[in-house]
C-alpha cells in the first residue's frame, strides 16, 4: 500500500551476461538502471524513476496491466 501522494511502479528485472541485474520500468520512457545486487538495482532505479518523472512532466503515464508468458 502506498501513502498519499506516492506512486507505484513495476520494475522488470533481468540479469545480463556480466551478472548485473538490469531493471526497466515499462510505464516510463527510457527508464532503466542496473546494479550488482537487486538491492543496489532498486536504489538506483528509484533515482532514475524520479528523473524520468521530471522529464515526463504532465504526460499521461500508461497503466501497467501485467506480464504474460508465451511458450513457443
Amino acid at each position: 500500500m502506498t501513502n498519499a501522494g506516492e506512486r507505484e511502479f513495476y520494475v522488470i528485472i533481468e540479469r545480463n551476461e556480466d551478472g548485473y541485474y538490469v531493471g526497466e520500468v515499462p510505464q516510463l520512457k527510457a527508464c532503466y538502471s542496473q546494479g550488482k545486487t537487486i538491492d543496489e538495482l532498486m536504489v538506483n532505479i528509484k533515482e532514475v524513476i524520479e528523473l524520468c518523472l521530471e522529464a515526463e512532466n504532465d504526460e499521461i503515464i500508461p497503466e501497467f496491466v501485467g506480464i504474460q508468458k508465451v511458450v513457443i
